[in-house]
């Protein structure tokens, strides 16, 4: 209970772990812009950390959190809550312990993941046509994480199709999570239109917060996957990242005491956009890479996104790049 009224004093917002686009570089941009227009994220979960036949070496937790060297926050002061996949309970409960020992503020649980190469290999979504192993999973971490830090789960409705909601639900209920994300559709429909929202009030009936993500990409559906779901809390995924402003967006548009700020214009996007370009990762070709994922999104979003993509879509070179984008603010 100590738990649920620390996280949940009042309706959540979460930004979603997206394998390959919710980055570190990409949760440093969105949460310092959720924080500059005054609704911050009440936290972020990391990509999903594959654990597979050992304790990981540091380094790798250092690789997909490095907010772990800094209290496990971003700079705006986000908290990162890590993520794990794997098949083998006592493996994932050394690998949790050893997240906590590191500084992890909590830790979730993807059964989740579509990914084909994921699910051949008995991770992620796959898992949700073995609720006895789930709740396994889920078990042998909350045992193995000390009391104070969450155990949470990510699911979806079910693998091929909804037939084992109950038994899914029941091994949550049994497992000690501390509370439930739920991305509502199954693993076959993918990320097609529509999730289905009403199917999350089923797990309203356990005794935790439940928390609705899928298909969120306006304030107007924010208000309709809350009354469909029964839950006022919400995990935002690829609708944060075409509107940087979409939690902003939901909570002014719910009167939630927010100024009149709750607009992230093109203009200003532009030096967050800079900052992207300017961040860390491999090389440049991978940073231009990703940037062109980002500003593809974008496209979505803004109008001012499709003209920039059209004059860059091409273009390696990164300082090309951010000149265009600097230029764009004239435009």
């Amino acid at each position: 209970m100590e738990i649920k009224q620390q996280f949940f004093k009042q309706p959540v917002r979460l930004l979603a772990p997206m394998e390959g686009l919710t980055d570190p570089l990409m949760r440093q941009i969105l949460t310092q812009i959720a924080s500059d227009l005054g609704r911050p994220y009440d936290w972020s979960v990391s990509e999903f950390i594959r654990v597979t036949q050992t304790v990981l070496p540091v380094h790798v937790f250092y690789k997909y959190v490095p907010e772990l060297h800094h209290d496990a926050k971003t700079a705006s002061g986000t908290p990162i809550h890590i993520q794990l996949l794997g098949s083998e309970a006592q493996l994932m409960a050394e690998n949790a312990a050893y997240a906590c020992e590191l500084g992890a503020p909590a830790i979730d649980i993807n059964f989740g993941c579509p990914a084909k190469t994921v699910n051949n290999h008995r991770g992620g979504s796959v898992l949700l046509d073995e609720p006895e192993v789930m709740y396994e999973i889920i078990s042998a971490v909350r045992r193995a994480v000390p009391t104070h830090i969450p155990v949470s789960a990510k699911i979806r409705l079910g693998y091929t199709d909804t037939s084992r909601m109950d038994d899914i639900r029941g091994a949550i209920s049994d497992s000690g999570a501390d509370w439930l994300t739920i991305h509502a559709r199954t693993k076959t429909q993918g990320y097609k239109p529509p999730a289905y929202w009403d199917k999350i009030k089923a797990f309203n009936k356990l005794s935790i917060p439940v928390i609705a993500n899928g298909e969120i990409w306006n304030a107007e559906q924010s208000k309709h996957c809350m009354v469909q779901s029964g839950t006022t809390h919400l995990m935002l995924g690829r609708g944060a990242v075409t509107r940087p402003d979409l939690i902003a967006q939901i909570d002014h548009n719910n009167q939630q005491n927010l100024g009149s700020n709750a607009t992230l214009l093109w203009q200003d996007l532009i030096t967050h956009q800079i900052k992207f370009l300017e961040g860390q990762a491999k090389n440049d070709v991978v940073l231009v890479g990703r940037y062109k994922q980002w500003l593809g999104m974008l496209t979505k979003g803004y109008s001012e996104a499709q003209i920039l993509w059209e004059n860059v879509k091409r273009e390696k070179n990164k300082a090309t790049i951010i000149a265009a984008l600097q230029s764009s603010t004239q435009s």
